[in-house]
């Protein structure tokens, strides 16, 4: 049980109000298809999309490796559907994961149908590649490693299409209004810079979609851009809704290590990479390096991300190293190892394949000094999804009337406790759509804002680095009970002063709020499951298989308990040839 958190931030009176039938908070994948679809369903509605920043801002851009579909000659959605339930530690929701996966296909021919231009064969079909879990060929990938910007710039295309949907940006939303029977009414927003208002103002509004993206900048280093402060997970337990699965945090196995004191968003290595033929090492070839994910698991480097990260970091102890390797001076040659041949002709053969597979990644691993066509990368994990989220069942609905979620922001069920590989970015696409095909019905009537007695607090944006480095250190990649009982006495103690009001004060209250949960959550599973790696409980146990909820009470404090799921443990399960 936690201290007291703030039942409402502290911020001004509204100075400003608007109307729209549905505002949805956030600009990736998520937020812009549940604007598409819901627009296509009723075009009589007012729809306002809100974002934090600017359209293209958010965690969708950065999404490298691709979107995962059954879409390859033989691949089918129950091997989908296996591998998927495979990764996720026997977390997953099934019929959720079902859902996922069959209407997966439609999903991304619809993306390509409204104007994504995937990568191809010369034949025309699409090229599809392997990732970390999956046993085929199905990421359909754009621009080598540039999928997530291709994507979101379709998206961006499609809205500036449709008039009717209203677009604020520099849009921080602050926390939602809630009708005198409960549920949504609007909710407050601060606009800065280019919006069309300025400062505090209020939505009034029938319905709310939060596609606001994850919590990254918990943690120290994390390959989320910084945006990704949690804001819509914390917004939504004020307003009284449930968030589950907080402690299943997934840590990227393979992001650039860019020295001990670096901060912030890191250079992520995708996984596509080793899907390639790239494979992790644990010293320098002249240090007489080797392979060590050989035996840890039956698809090696391209194992589930849970495994090649723990295993990651327990060579990191063993050898005292901060970090691994990693080797892809063969990519592109048909060798298993960068020797033999002519150096000259062999380093043309890779550059040219780095330059038309990863070309962003290439880029950036040069302006960190690193040549991965000659060189070996050095990575370490750093966080870089939630699997978990807000609550919803298998239409976004939330347990708050007229709120919705979807994408990163939620927690659908789909991901358990370890989401596999380039289900991100399908999970948004579905999830939105069925949002689309329930929303327009269900829409609440108008309300007036109930007044608002709940407790206002802010904690000052200068002590977040405070809270990551804490979050880092004691509810990272390893967990124990006297870790997490120090993480929680740090935040406790970040005190709820008199900040200066404002977007600094603003975000850290709200990492303050989900830290808490998530914290509370991996102090509650007393085991090692998927991404969640207790060291005082290293075994999995499946008699605590079921989901771990929290919720802000009242008086501001953070409860937490079990609620029962199936285990789903298909790993006897012969995968089709």
């Amino acid at each position: 049980m936690s201290e007291s958190l703030p039942g409402r931030l502290r911020a001004p009176a509204p100075g400003w109000t608007t109307r729209a039938d549905v505002v949805v908070v956030g600009s990736g994948i998520a937020g812009l298809t549940a604007a598409l679809r819901i627009h296509a369903a009723d075009p009589g509605l007012r729809l306002l999309v809100v974002t934090k920043d600017v359209l293209a801002a958010g965690s969708t851009q950065w999404a490298q490796g691709g979107i995962a579909a059954a879409l390859g000659p033989g691949d089918t959605p129950e091997q989908h559907e296996r591998d998927t339930l495979v990764a996720g530690a026997g977390a997953c929701d099934v019929d959720a994961v079902r859902v996922l996966v069959t209407e997966g296909p439609e999903a991304v021919r619809e993306l390509i149908a409204l104007g994504t231009q995937f990568d191809l064969h010369p034949d025309g079909e699409l090229s599809l590649t392997r990732e970390g879990g999956h046993h085929r060929d199905r990421i359909a990938h754009a621009g080598g490693d540039a999928t997530g910007a291709e994507i979101q710039r379709a998206l961006i295309a499609a809205v500036e299409r449709a008039p009717a949907i209203e677009v604020v940006q520099h849009a921080l939303a602050v926390d939602l209004l809630r009708a005198p029977a409960g549920g949504v009414a609007g909710l407050t927003l601060h606009v800065l810079g280019e919006g069309q208002h300025d400062g505090v103002g209020a939505v009034h509004c029938r319905a709310v979609v939060l596609a606001s993206g994850g919590l990254g900048q918990v943690f120290s280093q994390s390959t989320n851009p910084s945006v990704s402060t949690g804001d819509g997970m914390a917004l939504a337990m004020r307003a009284g809704a449930r968030v589950r699965d907080l402690e299943f945090v997934q840590f990227h196995p393979t992001v650039m290590w860019l020295g001990p004191d670096s901060q912030g968003q890191q250079p992520l290595i995708s996984e596509a990479v080793r899907g390639e033929g790239a494979f992790l090492v644990d010293a320098l070839p002249e240090e007489g390096g080797t392979r060590f994910m050989q035996g840890q698991h039956e698809l090696a480097d391209l194992a589930p991300r849970d495994v090649v990260a723990k295993a990651i970091t327990r060579r990191m102890l063993e050898t005292g190293r901060p970090h691994m390797w990693l080797d892809a001076r063969h990519l592109g040659t048909g060798a298993s190892e960068a020797s033999g041949g002519d150096r000259g002709d062999r380093e043309a053969i890779v550059t040219r394949f780095w330059e038309r597979r990863f070309p962003t990644i290439l880029r950036v691993c040069r302006e960190h000094g690193v040549d991965p066509v000659t060189e070996l990368i050095p990575v370490a994990p750093a966080q870089h999804y939630a699997s978990g989220g807000v609550a919803t069942d298998l239409w976004g609905r939330t347990t708050v009337p007229g709120l919705y979620a979807t994408g990163e922001v939620a927690c659908s069920g789909v991901h358990g406790a370890n989401r596999l590989a380039s289900n991100s970015l399908l999970e948004g696409l579905v999830f939105s759509r069925r949002i689309a095909d329930v929303l327009p019905a269900e829409l609440r009537p108008w309300a007036e804002p109930a007044d608002d007695e709940r407790a206002e607090g802010l904690v000052s944006g200068e002590r977040r680095r405070e809270l990551q480095d804490v979050m880092t250190a004691r509810v990272g990649v390893l967990r124990d009970a006297d870790g997490l009982a120090e993480a929680l006495d740090v935040l406790a103690a970040l005190e709820h002063g008199d900040p200066e009001v404002g977007p600094p004060a603003w975000e850290t209250t709200n990492l303050v709020t989900v830290s808490t949960a998530l914290t509370e959550a991996a102090a509650l599973r007393t085991e090692t499951r998927g991404s969640h790696w207790r060291e005082d409980f290293p075994d999995r146990d499946d008699t605590r298989a079921g989901h771990v909820d929290c919720w802000l009470e009242p008086g501001g404090t953070v409860r937490v308990e079990w609620t029962h799921a199936p285990s789903t443990d298909p790993s006897t399960t012969e995968v089709p040839a």
